[in-house]
């Protein structure tokens, strides 16, 4: 059995998440539920700036890796945290 705080430390892709609902009535998913529900709704960049945000990873190589510069990489920030927001994905990402 889990405490609140080992379900915090594991679940950073559900942190990052919560950061960036501005409402969120529920609690969110698990992490690998949550994970392969974001998969399916989130474009492969936006998934991957959303994984990179959660690890806490440098910026300037996920950039190469897409192969955005950095106004793309803003607005595909603000788009991302958008859709995190609409609430047919919000009902869908919470218990």
């Amino acid at each position: 059995m889990y405490n609140d705080e080992t379900i915090e430390e594991t679940s950073p892709l559900r942190d990052e998440v919560e950061k960036h609902i501005r409402k969120l009535i529920k609690p969110l998913k698990e992490e690998d539920e949550l994970k392969a529900i974001l998969k399916v709704k989130l474009t492969k960049k936006e998934f991957k700036v959303l994984n990179n945000w959660a690890y806490n990873k440098e910026v300037e190589p996920l950039l190469e890796k897409l192969s955005i510069d950095e106004e793309r990489y803003g607005e595909l920030s603000l788009k991302l945290i958008k859709k995190l927001n609409q609430e047919r994905l919000k009902q869908e990402i919470m218990i």
